[in-house]
């Protein structure tokens, strides 16, 4: 029973760090409490915005990286077809010069076919004026046998060269035309694939403007969100000088307050050795005198089966151990009623009293009832009951050996007799 005594100990000392009487040093507290409970608000608040500027500068940040690389891309693209245009540009020169070259071929050309139709013009001229004059003729004409060999080469010749003539003037025309088609085809698909060139051009240039205008876009939200997480920061760091001010006016507040207590409990301690100089029964007939007689906490039904006093320990055997109330077996779920009317201060879990309750009447006296069955416990702490109300159910929770109601009655912190008490 040590420990469920000492962490019994703890909690009433805990209730009496805060008495009822002491309603302004409490509501200090609280009010200090109700601060710091609002600026870590704000500072969890604050971590949050953080937080979140901080993920939203990442996805911004790495949509910029993706927009320069794309804008990188386009750069090299703008490069290459830059280089192109100018390949094609020359390209397109050398074809207009070749062009040029056969425009003057062609005049070249149409020259000598104009001088050659003049030749054959003149010749048949002179066919028509001096009339047929046949091959054989001139031939039969030479005056000796090296003039006629003379003859026939001249004739020869003349033949040769008609016939050349006739040839060259067909082979010049056939060529203007094929070489005049090949230049303007060629010279089309030049002008044609500059104009794809310089479009595919504007189309990179457009990009371009678009992905510098995304990249400023992002560096402003990089701007701002870094900004928001600046703001943030300087907010925390002004939150947490907040609260560790909050924090010394609280210990300072809570220490003055520990002073008074400590100053009430000594006045307390004397008057408990005054009183404890008055006789055991003296202090009851007191008590009863102020209507101090308790209710039974349980049916009548149920009989008391462990003495208040030194026993053997149910579940260590030791003998000798102080125990603090008196126990009534029942079953499990029976009712347990306040034996007096009062305010609870504890209604909670504790090791070794398990599920317990604890009734403060006034004037010094406190009633307890512990090992309450899980879900058992009927009230919380605050609430003010009267005599006979149902405050819980019996159970078997905490340092327990079986379903009961261990009960105790206290005089200023101090166990007495419950037997003493009860009807």
């Amino acid at each position: 029973m040590k420990r469920a005594l000492a962490l019994l100990a703890f909690l009433l000392a805990a209730v009496l760090a805060f008495p009822p009487i002491a309603g302004q040093a409490a509501s200090e507290v609280d009010r200090i409490n109700r601060e710091l409970n609002k600026v870590r608000s704000q500072m969890q608040e604050a971590t949050s915005s953080k937080a979140q500027a901080e993920q939203e500068r990442e996805v911004v940040s790495t949509q910029k990286d993706e927009a320069t690389r794309s804008i990188n891309q386009i750069l090299d693209e703008i490069d290459n077809v830059s280089r192109n245009l100018q390949n094609t540009q020359s390209e397109l020169a050398t074809t207009e010069g070749e062009l040029l070259d056969a425009g003057r071929s062609l005049e070249e050309t149409e020259v000598r076919i104009v001088e050659r139709d003049k030749l054959l013009d003149s010749r048949m001229r002179l066919m028509y004026t001096n009339g047929f004059v046949s091959y054989m003729d001139v031939l039969l004409s030479a005056t000796s046998f090296s003039d006629f060999l003379d003859r026939v080469d001249a004739l020869s010749s003349i033949m040769n060269q008609d016939k050349d003539i006739l040839e060259e003037h067909r082979r010049d025309k056939e060529l203007i035309l094929v070489k005049k088609a090949e230049i303007e085809t060629k010279l089309d698909e030049v002008k044609d694939l500059y104009g794809r060139l310089e479009t595919y051009h504007n189309q990179l240039l457009v990009k371009e403007k678009e992905k510098e205008v995304m990249i400023l876009q992002y560096n402003e939200q990089l701007e701002e969100l870094e900004g928001i997480s600046e703001e943030q920061e300087a907010l925390l760091m002004t939150l947490a000088s907040k609260v560790s001010e909050l924090e010394k006016e609280k210990t300072a507040e809570l220490e003055r307050q520990r002073k008074e207590e400590e100053r009430k409990r000594q006045l307390a301690r004397q008057r408990e050795l005054q009183r404890q100089q008055q006789s055991q029964t003296r202090s009851e007939s007191d008590y009863k005198d102020s209507g101090g007689q308790l209710l039974r906490p349980i049916s009548s039904s149920y009989r008391m089966n462990s003495q208040f006093g030194p026993r053997v320990d149910p579940i260590t055997g030791k003998r000798g151990r102080m125990h603090n109330g008196v126990d009534f077996a029942a079953p499990a779920g029976t009712p347990i009623y306040a034996a007096e009317s009062g305010v609870v201060i504890v209604a909670q879990s504790t090791s070794g009293y398990g599920n317990t309750v604890i009734i403060d009447h006034g004037g010094g006296m406190w009633t307890l009832y512990a090992h309450i069955r899980n879900g058992g416990i009927k009230v919380k702490s605050g609430d003010k009951v009267k005599r006979g109300q149902k405050i819980a159910e019996v159970g078997t929770t905490g340092r327990s050996t079986g379903n009961h109601l261990h009960f105790e009655v206290r005089i200023n912190e101090k166990p007495v007799n419950p037997v003493s008490y009860l009807r």
